[in-house]
């Protein structure tokens, strides 16, 4: 069974910089994703990274997210700046294709005005 493990998150005030990590308890060969899911609302897919590097971020992110991964440490992180209220929400990683289960615990991330 492979298992997610993220870190990183805590209290940050708006405009603020956090850096979350993933470690996956196996090889990472496909793509992974980062996510969020804010109270009350649905897990979204904020960003993936493919295999070879290549990134795909949702508009609310874009130019402030940063999603890379180690291969050899089978680690994927997410650099998060300008940090906004919005952002508040429980961050996970998980394969978007292939969808790892159980997911992690996430790492919550809060932003404050």
């Amino acid at each position: 069974q492979v298992q997610l493990v993220e870190s990183g998150g805590g209290l940050v005030q708006a405009g603020g910089s956090l850096r979350l990590s993933c470690t996956v308890s196996a090889r990472i060969y496909g793509s992974m994703g980062w996510y969020r899911q804010a109270p009350g609302k649905q897990r979204e897919l904020v960003a993936t990274i493919t295999n070879s590097g290549s990134t795909n971020y949702i508009e609310s992110v874009k130019g402030r997210f940063t999603v890379s991964r180690d291969n050899v440490q089978n680690t994927v992180y997410l650099q998060m700046s300008s940090l906004k209220p919005e952002d508040t929400a429980v961050y996970y990683c998980n394969d978007p294709d292939y969808q790892y289960d159980p997911w992690g615990q996430g790492t919550q991330v809060t932003v404050s005005s």
